[in-house]
């Protein structure tokens, strides 16, 4: 019955051009040919797009198992990207044949409805009434159905086949920034303050100053080793044999996860790329709705690539795309870094590229080639780099690896896999590599969809710290946050520095300690002692007993004390952001 409100809210907007067509224009009009042909074109339009809208939908639920949401609209954004994925991974060209022959022959079928307009009112006053009294549906679809009544499930899958494709994007189009004070349950935020400034207290070697700025003393000598951050896209942690997958796509990682210090309790921030970048640089929770990454008002942010230009280290993102999709060039040359993407290769550097960006073993032939450059210059480096091979269309060199090239996501994961062992044994001659640390990661996992909202199998990214001869074999099992990767890489050197970072070095935190976040662009979790606190907007509060290895959870009564640790982030993150409180202090 909702699915069913949902679909003639959709219809109401969709006849709207035709309602307008029929009562403004003169009634001698419609006998007209000029009318024929665009009364026509106009039931092509509509038809051909709902038909588009059914295949469409149908792909973007096989990719997230969701109805269109805000992903589908930030897409929008980055036309190039996005049809040019399409294009490379489907068969674009045969499939709009297709719908346009069966719009064509529907026409045929439906001609004698369309035309002649003997139906229509000749008086103008009277098509009037019927104007008006048809107009007023879609208001009152506007102001009298509500998005949340899909949600009347716990099951998420349920939630979302209730929905309407068609007006799910017109919610997440115009609903897709999300002020947090308007739509969450906020806290004083001197309370917020004193409950944050009680949890960073905690900290051992920190001097707290305002809100989460601190002095960390970590009272050793600094280590000025090299630092090599990868950002490997959508790298589940099941994908590794390491976390029991037996299908031997990861040998690289495998091999470098038993040599260095595997992490095997780590959390993504979100789902999207541009909430792992955030994460891993801002090292502040997930705010509702856009990552700031791709924010007004995003320049001079207190980032990890500032702290390392303070020790005096060239700071480099490095990314084989082009680093204008999703903001990557603005935001992070304006936050502490030099950016570099694929217009830095010549075309005879390419061994391969698709729509997102050049095959992994260039991107890392890219960053080798910089590397040296800050060696020679005599400047210790820190460089984060983002690899693109593990995505939709899933193309790659062939002869590199077992798996033919766009067959599949495993065949994906093991060429960037491929690529990853192939820089580091490149990287093993360079004389840099014995003084430099590599921290491979995860920026979110490639699906995040599942039965409840937040399903935290979901997030669960793996994490490698490899570093011969400073990092002996081992595991570390406790709770980790994304935003943790930052605090902790620092901590390792022994830095000294004034931080305003919201995450922690987990080699130095107590058992009690470990929490993590996930989140999708509304939905902020907050997992600590076994729970998940879930924050929504309508100010709802709810938590849970997740499942870990399932994804699966039941909802247990809130504590007080955990939901006021869980809004106490979440608020301060955004009301840091927003008074633009989190910037680089002034020297």
């Amino acid at each position: 019955m909702i699915g069913l409100l949902y679909d003639m809210a959709a219809a109401s907007f969709a006849c709207v051009p035709l309602v307008v067509y029929l009562w403004l224009f003169p009634a001698r009009w419609y006998r007209k040919k000029t009318s024929k042909i665009l009364l026509f074109a106009y039931f092509f339009i509509v038809l051909l797009s709902l038909l588009f809208n059914a295949v469409s939908e149908w792909f973007f639920w096989e990719e997230f198992s969701v109805r269109y949401n805000f992903i589908a609209v930030d897409y929008l954004v980055y036309t190039t990207e996005v049809i040019g994925n399409i294009r490379q991974s489907y068969p674009i060209n045969t499939i709009l044949s297709i719908m346009i022959v069966l719009v064509v022959a529907v026409l045929f079928l439906l001609r004698k409805l369309i035309w002649p307009v003997n139906h229509v009112e000749q008086r103008f006053k009277k098509r009037s009434l019927y104007a008006l009294l048809l107009l007023a549906l879609p208001v009152l679809v506007y102001f009298g159905i509500s998005h949340k009544w899909k949600y009347l499930s716990s099951n998420q899958y349920v939630n979302e086949l209730s929905g309407n494709g068609m007006y799910d994007f017109g919610f997440a189009f115009w609903n897709n920034q999300l002020d947090y004070n308007t739509f969450y349950k906020t806290l004083p935020i001197s309370k917020v303050e004193s409950i944050i400034h009680l949890i960073l207290s905690k900290a051992p070697d920190t001097k707290r100053d305002s809100y989460t700025s601190r002095l960390v003393d970590n009272k050793l000598r600094e280590n000025k080793m090299n630092m090599v951050l990868i950002s490997v896209e959508s790298l589940s942690a099941e994908f590794l044999g390491s976390f029991g997958n037996n299908q031997h796509i990861t040998p690289e990682l495998d091999t470098l996860a038993k040599a260095g210090m595997l992490f095997t309790n780590l959390y993504a921030s979100g789902t999207r790329t541009v909430r792992g970048l955030e994460a891993l640089s801002l090292c502040i929770p997930p705010t509702p709705g856009q990552s700031i990454v791709k924010r007004p008002d995003n320049r001079n942010l207190f980032t990890l690539g500032s702290v390392f230009r303070s020790k005096g280290y060239h700071s480099r993102f490095i990314y084989g795309g082009y680093g204008y999709f999703d903001n990557m060039t603005e935001f992070f040359s304006n936050n502490g870094y030099e950016v570099t993407d694929r217009s830095a290769l010549k075309d005879s550097e390419i061994h391969y590229s698709n729509i997102w960006g050049v095959a992994d073993e260039d991107l890392f032939t890219l960053s080798i080639r910089e590397l040296d450059k800050d060696y020679q210059n005599g400047k210790p480096f820190f460089a984060q780099i983002m690899t693109v091979s593990n995505h939709r269309p899933y193309t790659y060199p062939e002869g590199r690896i077992d798996i033919p090239s766009k067959t599949s996501r495993e065949g994906a994961v093991k060429y960037t896999d491929y690529a990853i062992g192939k820089f580091i044994r490149e990287a093993r001659n360079k004389p840099w590599f014995l003084n430099t640390l590599f921290v491979i990661v995860a920026d979110h996992c490639a699906s995040s969809a599942g039965k409840v909202e937040l399903p935290v199998d979901k997030y669960h990214i793996p994490m490698i710290f490899y570093a011969p001869g400073h990092i002996a074999p081992s595991k570390f099992d406790k709770l980790t946050a994304q935003l943790d990767i930052g605090p902790t890489i620092l901590g390792y050197l022994s830095f000294r520095y004034q931080s305003k970072f919201f995450g922690h070095d987990v080699f130095k935190m107590e058992d009690v300690e470990q929490r993590a976040f996930i989140s999708t662009y509304q939905s902020l979790g907050y997992i600590r002692d076994g729970k998940l606190v879930v924050l929504d907007p309508n100010k709802k509060v709810n938590t849970f007993r997740p499942d870990f290895k399932t994804g699966e959870s039941t909802k247990v009564p809130n504590d007080e004390k955990l939901t006021n640790e869980t809004i106490s982030y979440y608020q301060l993150a955004s009301f840091l952001y927003q008074n633009k409180l989190y910037q680089q202090e002034k020297r």
